[in-house]
Order: C-alpha cells, then structure tokens, then sequence
C-alpha cells in the first residue's frame, strides 16, 4: 500500500509525463470542460470510470456513490445531473453498476451496518419487487449478481422519473440513458439493453411536463 509521500511522488511522475507526451495537455484541459457523458457509477475503488471505457481527463463527468444509487431526495445526485444535463450538456447518461457490490450485498443482509442501511433501503425494495425470481435462482452468487442488474435497471428508471431529464426531453435536448453493469473479474461491460432516449414507456403518474 503506497504511503502519502510516494502518492505525492506519483501525482508528480504523472504530471511530468503528460507534458512530456503533450505539452499543452494542462492547458487544454484548463480552457475547457465539455464531456458528452455523465457516468453515475458505485464508489468501489475497483471501478475507476475514465479507465473502465478508455476515456481521458475531461471527457466523463462523474458521480458516485454507494451501490450507484439515483434516488429523489438526494440532492447531491439531483444537483450534479443538473449541472450535468442543463450546464454541460451531456447527451448521454451512463449508470453503471458491477457484479459483486458489496452495497448491493449489505442491503440483503438482516445484519446492521449502521448508517448506510437507510441509504440502502431501497434496494431491499428491488428485492421484495423481484423476490419470486430472485428465490428461483438457487446460486448465492447469481442471484446477487441478478440483483446488481436489477438495482441497474431500477435506477435508470429513477432517472426518467426526474423533472430534469423530462424537462431536457421536452426542450428537445439530444439525451439517451443506459444501464450498465461491469464485471471486475473480466473488465467488461454488459449493456442491461434498458436505454431510454424519452418517457415514452414511462407510467403516467410520473410525467412531469403534460401527457
């Protein structure tokens, strides 16, 4: 495990090889910030967003947070997908969840964990709502595993739900949501095949902006 100085050492070796293969590589990244993506992704230490789709600094705005939640009381989340979609523009919203996630986990445990338990309150929720399923898969590991994929697809309907992408639909801003999941043990990303460009598909009762 490094210490603080030679994490210190390596920020400097990093900085000096980027000059050395752009020298301008600052100074561009100073002049502007205009990335296309919003990636709202779980806060493992595994998953490291720019990396996992080969994107450099600049390009992939980013949230985290645990078991990559988008719930509509956090005000953290609603403030970045704001500045995100309205600011930067962004035309394209990544959720990306992974196989393993120990917040997913946690939420399915009978066990306290403190705090994070009432963060993770909704995914017992997915749970109750795909129990029959869920308790039809009789591998511990698959069934967590399904269980990432669904906490997937729940969130990006979480953010279909927003004033702030409906509202961006109904300026006819350029917008398409997808949800992810990465796996840690092959680096890959499977597409949950859930991407929304509009709330065509969304129940009634959560339109925000007329029929």
């Amino acid at each position: 495990m490094p210490t603080i100085d030679s994490m210190l050492e390596n920020n400097r070796n990093w900085a000096k090889r980027q000059l050395e293969e752009d020298p301008n590589f600052f100074k561009d990244l100073v002049a502007q910030q205009k990335p296309e993506y919003l990636w709202i992704g779980c806060s493992d230490s595994r998953v490291p967003a720019n990396q996992v789709v080969g994107m450099a600094p600049g390009e992939l705005f980013v949230h985290r947070n645990v078991a990559n939640q988008v719930i509509q009381t956090d005000f953290n989340c609603l403030s970045v997908l704001q500045f995100a979609v309205e600011s930067l523009k962004v035309k394209h919203i990544l959720v990306v969840g992974h196989y393993g996630c120990g917040g997913v986990e946690a939420a399915t445990e009978s066990c306290s964990h403190g705090l994070v338990d009432h963060w993770l309150f909704p995914i017992k929720d997915i749970y109750r709502e795909h129990k029959k399923e869920l308790e039809t898969i009789t591998d511990s590991r698959e069934r967590h595993n399904r269980l990432c994929e669904l906490n997937v697809i729940e969130q990006v309907k979480n953010l279909v739900k927003t004033t702030i992408v409906q509202n961006a639909w109904e300026r006819g801003q350029e917008l398409t949501i997808h949800g992810w999941v990465y796996s840690i043990e092959d680096g890959l990303v499977r597409d949950m095949k859930v991407s929304a460009s509009d709330k065509e598909g969304v129940e009634r009762i959560y339109h925000m902006n007329g029929e």
